[in-house]
């Protein structure tokens, strides 16, 4: 049985977690393939509210077995924080594999984050200060501590010592900050090996065997498209791969082993944190969508940034993944307006881009070419199939599905696993 990836379009956010639950029931395995606890998925289901950020969406059904693969840093405070999260629900014993490859985030790796986030001022990336960078920067350096050195604690030690000979320098002779001590990480992550010990493994092998016995294995990703490391809006970008190729990358399985890749797109477009967007609304459209929304993050609160739906973004991404179909989430937010907008290019003295500027300082200042669209201005929240919304919102769904060239699938209109539309 091929797998199934689940892509982010725009800049993270887009409601993969939602989609992921929902396909959840037909899922044997659902795998987290890179990033950190940097992102966040909310799902709502049976009465419940989780905003996981490192276990899969699956982790809340019994029959799944849930994956965090290689590609990921983990920090395992974090993570076992999140065990806590759902142990108080009644999932004490999760069906859980962490790959013994993935990176681990340090104290250091924040401490770093932190510091060169503040030193680069007004420069600053934006990011969630929570080692994410720094870690991956330890791992393409080859001087990383992994899952796997915590079954060894004499080898984790030895690896420590070696990391915070340089760390330290770093720490107190650039950024003017106390040393971290050696002991206080030992004691520490040596109580995070003994609760995670048994659950890690090779989770190479479990996925593909799992492929093998014909079992339905979902991929998904952290972020979107334009936060990819190589593809997105470079330096205001993540450190991995969250496009259909770096599935393949984190999980260690082979591209061919994949044969659908959904593509999420929000109908309207968001992001967090610095950096370029065409589309932005810094005004009283922005604030209504931000607010109707919900548009904070999942991991910091931060407000989202929100703007109208990017057309060339959307088939920048299709193109980049590969994308067989697509999910469009959170279509009832753009219920109040009256007319509705989307990008179909861009303009910059005086030339038109219909498809993604390879010139960063084009993408920075250039202008949005909008279509306009009739709004519907109708509670679609509780529509169960695509014929029985308002014609507006048909035309727009259509629309956006002739921008992309792709089958948009499903639509989803609320946050519940009830309020979502096959076509």
């Amino acid at each position: 049985m091929p797998a199934t990836i689940i892509i982010g379009t725009q800049w993270g956010d887009e409601g993969k977690g939602k989609v992921t639950d929902w396909l959840a029931n037909d899922m044997d395995m659902i795998v987290r393939y890179q990033g950190g606890h940097n992102a966040g998925h909310t799902v709502i289901a049976e009465g419940h509210e989780l905003k996981l950020h490192l276990l899969p969406s699956g982790i809340l059904r019994p029959h799944i077995t849930s994956v965090i693969a290689s590609g990921l840093v983990i920090d395992p405070k974090a993570l076992i924080a999140e065990l806590d999260q759902i142990k108080e629900i009644g999932i004490s014993d999760p069906n859980l594999i962490i790959s013994s490859n993935a990176h681990l985030i340090m104290p250091y790796h924040r401490l770093l984050d932190q510091a060169a986030e503040f030193k680069l001022g007004k420069s600053k990336i934006g990011t969630t200060g929570l080692g994410i960078g720094p870690c991956y920067t330890d791992k393409a350096s080859r001087v990383g501590l992994r899952v796997q050195d915590l079954l060894d604690m004499k080898i984790f030690r030895e690896k420590l010592e070696v990391a915070l000979d340089f760390k330290n320098q770093v720490l107190t002779k650039i950024y003017g900050m106390e040393p971290v001590e050696i002991d206080a990480v030992m004691d520490e992550y040596s109580v995070y090996a003994d609760r995670l010990k048994g659950m890690i493994g090779d989770t190479s092998r479990v996925i593909n065997e799992a492929l093998d016995a014909g079992k339905n294995v979902l991929l998904e990703g952290a972020q979107g498209t334009m936060l990819d490391i190589d593809h997105g809006t470079y330096p205001f970008v993540t450190s991995s791969s969250p496009i259909a190729g770096g599935a393949c990358i984190g999980t260690g399985i082979s591209p061919i082993r994949v044969k659908r890749i959904i593509g999420i797109v929000k109908a309207y477009t968001t992001r967090v944190g610095s950096g370029p967007f065409p589309t932005e609304q810094e005004n009283d459209t922005g604030e209504a969508m931000r607010s109707v929304g919900g548009e904070f993050g999942t991991t910091t609160g931060r407000p989202r940034r929100c703007g109208w739906l990017d057309g060339v973004i959307l088939k920048y991404a299709v193109r980049l993944n590969g994308l067989t179909e697509i999910a469009l989430t959170k279509l009832d937010v753009l219920s109040p307006f009256e007319t509705i907008k989307i990008a179909v290019g861009y303009k910059h003295d005086g030339v038109v881009y219909e498809h993604m500027p390879n010139h960063q300082t084009v993408f920075h200042k250039c202008t949005p070419i909008y279509e306009e669209m009739e709004g519907w201005q109708a509670d679609i929240s509780g529509v169960t199939s695509f014929e029985k919304l308002p014609k507006q919102a048909r035309a727009y769904v259509e629309r956006i599905q002739e921008i992309a060239g792709v089958p948009i699938a499903m639509i989803s209109v609320g946050p519940n696993r009830t309020q979502t539309m096959l076509r």
